[in-house]
């Protein structure tokens, strides 16, 4: 059993989600442990909102939420020949920095810099491009630049209405003009600084308090307005159709619209354009929200992406047409989110997490064959609401990755009665057994498709998730006892001490072991030929293949069991143990070293999880939201069946293929074929199984895409181990089709 753990911890600002990383040296980890094989950090679904600091000719600054500012360079960028303030169209790529009576101004890609300071008596209202706006005691306006980089120039703001009070001063795409919303007599009008003279003018006036706005050097954009801003005095602008969305920014003769208000269900924000010459709409971004803002050289920023781990920024531009280009620029790192929950199974690290709307969500990682992140992180399931946990259970929900693809754990409703769930296949199917009432279980285990469930009533339940295609059904109910599933078998104690006897569950026929065990077993589990006992003071493990009879330490509390060696956490010195035993002799060592600050107090499977299925072990590491991937080092069985569900279809077809499923004890690469009667090879087909389990579908057609008629077929199945250790393994059979 593998259990969830809620932990104590407060998100620690900065902290982005990686989708795998590779350590050269481990977390917290005791001398002489191993070194990881890689990382992983669950990824909050939730998109970052970012904002622009600056943002400019050469590259811009972006902030996600509360975190520290990324500065972005793009690669293209060519700096002009000369900078300074003599030339304010080079205003585009300065940074302005406020320090007191002085605004230090950089340009970015030259590295001229120059010195406003501000006169005695004014005060610093904004900055742009080379040019600084003050105020003096008089609420007259002042454009300040320097002349040389040191001498600062002061040019009376001329224009500007007596008696306004001003409100906002806002930059957009332009370093030439500014802009200030101001109120007057009871109105709020809008107007824009011309940055080359100092001259102010009004071109918008309405009711709305706080006009929303967006301007360049060609346009201003003021409370569903438009106006050209070198029309002649007099133009009245032009009232443009309102949406509840906002006015994000003019580029080219393109006004963008974006973060509506309301959107549908089902539908995301987009942000959209348009043409204030045509009134043409056009969709720039799809998925596109949060951070949007302009560019002092006339573009434009805005993030868009499917989801938090494909989610950029994109930069807009003019496309010299009337149109706009958009361009990929940065990847915003997801941040992380706590993890609830994992579980690992033929290659699949699984995590339980948050997502928003308060719900949780299994996303899992693949690894390779050295345990190694190989893959992103990839939705496993629905959101899904969280279980009801019990009083002092410090791991809930449990959960138990079956090594097909899926994991399972279990779900107590309001009223305490549990159910058995499956997910993992896909991103939205949830196949769940009731347990007719039952409540305060446990998961005992499972392999592909059967689960155990231990009730509190005391009963004893193996749940069939039949091919994962249906809801699960209890197929055998019996008196609560320690118990294991390994592929099609469950493993319980015999009638005569010592003795554990394995009941096939497709045929019930039982076969019986003697284990040498001293008492009837408290704790039974199983991998592959290997099954491990416990009397609590004493603990050994069966070899099935070679009658072998192993001791191993029984100290320390619940231990899991894995292919060839058996895991154990010491809570005291906070090390992970493993004692291998796969050549008949038992040798323990200190595998990896767990952080000590862990507050979950629910037993040893909450902070880490083994794959039983020939594969590593991940623990929680101690950083918010990672686990941290570790070889076990021993090596695994020779690949084999465990279990398999191969029918025999009336009818297949594209939507409803002939899907069996080999539920194998590791991960492999396959090859499977299909023969007629007359011993022709109709079909071919590869892949990779999902966990350990292979999982082809056919759809009834021909290598050459022809159709295939009823019959009988004659199936090969060719498996070569993913971790090259043993031989490949073939099966062989017949299935009917009509």
């Amino acid at each position: 059993m593998i259990r969830s753990r809620r932990l104590v911890h407060a998100a620690v600002g900065g902290v982005v989600a990686l989708s795998c990383t590779v350590l050269t040296a481990p977390a917290q980890a005791a001398p002489g442990v191993d070194e990881p094989a890689g990382t992983v950090r669950l990824a909050t679904e939730k998109r970052v909102t970012v904002d622009y600091p600056w943002a400019g000719a050469s590259g811009f600054q972006y902030r996600p939420g509360t975190t520290s500012v990324t500065t972005v360079d793009y690669p293209d960028a060519i700096p002009p020949a000369h900078a300074g303030p003599d030339d304010p169209a080079t205003g585009t790529d300065v940074v302005n920095t406020r320090d007191g009576q002085r605004v230090i101004q950089k340009h970015r890609s030259t590295g001229v810099t120059a010195t406003v300071t501000i006169p005695t008596g004014q005060a610093y209202r904004a900055a742009v491009g080379w040019s600084v706006l003050t105020m003096d005691a008089t609420g007259a306006l002042h454009m300040l630049r320097t002349v040389d980089g040191t001498l600062t120039v002061d040019t009376p703001v001329t224009g500007f209405p007596a008696g306004a009070r001003p409100v906002l001063y806002r930059t957009g795409g332009s370093v030439g003009r500014l802009a200030i919303v101001y109120a007057l007599d009871g109105k709020t009008s809008v107007g824009l600084v011309d940055l080359s003279d100092g001259a102010f003018r009004t071109y918008v006036t309405g009711d709305t308090a706080t006009p929303q706005l967006a301007f360049n050097d060609r346009w201003l954009v003021a409370d569903w307005k438009a106006i050209r801003v070198d029309g002649a005095p007099g133009t009245e602008p032009t009232a443009l159709t309102s949406t509840d969305a906002q006015l994000e920014a003019v580029v080219g003769d393109q006004l963008l619209i974006g973060n509506p208000t309301f959107v549908l269900g089902g539908t995301e924000a987009a942000l959209t354009a348009r043409s204030l010459v045509t009134g043409a709409s056009t969709t720039v971004l799809p998925s596109s929200f949060g951070g949007i803002g302009p560019t002092l050289d006339g573009g434009a920023l805005a993030t868009a992406g499917p989801s938090s781990l494909d989610w950029n920024i994109h930069r807009i531009t003019p496309d010299g047409s009337g149109g706009l280009t958009t361009a990929e620029v940065a990847e915003v790192p997801a941040a992380a989110t706590g993890v609830q929950g994992l579980a690992v199974a033929g290659g699949e690290l699984f995590l339980y997490g948050a997502t928003p709307g308060a719900s949780l969500r299994y996303s899992s990682f693949q690894l390779d064959a050295a345990g190694r992140p190989s893959g992103p992180q990839t939705r496993r399931g629905p959101g899904l609401s969280p279980s009801t946990c019990l009083t002092g259970d410090a791991a809930c929900p449990q959960l138990e990755a079956l090594g097909d693809g899926r994991v399972s754990h279990l779900w107590t409703s309001e009223t305490g009665q549990e159910s058995v769930v499956t997910v993992g296949l896909d991103t939205t199917t949830v196949l769940s057994a009731p347990t007719d009432g039952d409540s305060r279980g446990r998961a005992g285990g499972g392999t592909g498709r059967y689960v155990l469930y231990n009730g509190g009533s005391g009963k004893q339940r193996v749940v069939d998730f039949p091919r994962a295609a249906t809801a699960g059904e209890t197929v055998l109910t019996r008196d609560r006892t320690a118990a294991a599933v390994w592929g099609q078998t469950l493993w319980a104690p015999g009638s005569t001490q010592g003795q554990v006897t394995g009941r096939n569950l497709k045929t019930g026929t039982t076969t019986t072991v003697t284990t040498g065990a001293p008492c009837v077993p408290t704790d039974i589990q199983a991998v592959n030929a290997w099954l491990y006992w416990s009397c609590g003071s004493s603990a050994g493990v069966y070899d099935r293949a070679t009658n072998r009879k192993i001791t191993v330490p029984a100290d320390l509390g619940p231990a899991r069991l894995a292919d060839g060696f058996l895991l154990r956490e010491n809570r005291t010195t906070h090390e992970l143990l493993l004692t291998d035993f796969h050549t008949g002799t038992a040798t323990t060592r200190t595998l990896v070293g767990l952080p000590a600050t862990d507050q979950n107090t629910g037993g040893s499977n909450g902070r880490w999880a083994v794959d039983r299925f020939g594969g590593p072990v991940a623990y929680l590491d101690g950083t918010y939201g990672e686990v941290s991937i570790v070889p076990s080092g021993v090596p695994t069985s020779p690949l084999a069946q465990m279990e398999a569900q191969v029918h025999s279809p009336s009818v297949i077809g594209k939507s409803f293929p002939w899907a069996p499923v080999w539920q194998l004890n590791k991960p492999s690469t396959w090859t499977l074929t299909l023969t007629d009667a007359f011993g022709k090879t109709v079909r071919t087909l590869t892949g990779a199984s999902t966990g350990a389990a292979v999982r082809p579908a056919w759809d009834g057609t021909t290598d050459s895409g022809g159709g295939t008629t009823g019959g009988t077929y004659t199936w090969k199945l060719t498996a070569h181990p993913r971790d090259d250790q043993g031989p490949d393994l073939t099966l062989t059979g017949t299935m009917t089709l009509g």
